[in-house]
């Protein structure tokens, strides 16, 4: 069967290591393209608008979903603005490719929902709590107060994990990786 109509949705705690495994998928080349989500906050170092995000501020968060252009959004943090634009799934599809998402817990889930069956849904958990706020500490990006800000929500997220199709435990990357692309491949060949 084609991977046309398909979805791969990887959600976690920011620090589990969802990303770094969704572009280990994306490297092995086995018939995904990322959808790139749109966002209303300003890029960070390093990060290419169209490529990493769709970066499209406050205001232009607040129009397009006025204009219904998103499958799903949310509000993360008070004018923290995350999405799925409708036109992502269709530009994948179109090439014949199953879309893969990395997005929040409650994006992974309200994408669920959207797409059911066409969907698989996995929750990347980190082997313990005191691991993910390390992992967030070592990569040096956030500020305490948003260290602090993303443990309180990964309390939140971790008791959702039961919700998703599979949780994948992240205490071996290359193990996890490997985990992740056999589940994938199952569904997409499905």
């Amino acid at each position: 069967m084609s991977a046309n109509g398909k979805c791969i949705i990887f959600s976690a705690p920011s620090g589990a290591g969802k990303t770094t495994i969704v572009h280990a998928l994306l490297n092995a080349r086995i018939g995904l393209e990322f959808s790139i989500s749109a966002c209303s906050r300003d890029s960070r170092p390093n990060e290419i608008n169209g490529k990493d995000y769709h970066f499209l501020g406050i205001q232009g968060f607040k129009e397009r979903i006025d204009a219904g252009a998103f499958v799903e959004w949310e509000e993360v943090y008070t004018n923290n603005y995350y999405g799925t634009l409708k036109s992502e799934v269709e530009r994948i599809w179109k090439n014949d490719k199953a879309v893969i998402f990395d997005v929040d817990v409650v994006g992974g889930l309200n994408l669920k929902k959207i797409f059911g069956e066409d969907a698989l849904a996995i929750f990347v958990q980190p082997p313990s709590y005191e691991e993910l706020e390390k992992r967030l500490r070592y990569r040096s990006t956030e500020s305490e107060d948003k260290i602090r800000q993303r443990m309180a929500k990964a309390n939140t997220e971790l008791s959702r994990a039961s919700e998703f199709d599979h949780v994948l435990i992240n205490a071996d990357l290359d193990m996890a990786i490997e985990n992740a692309k056999k589940l994938v491949t199952h569904f997409i060949q499905a």
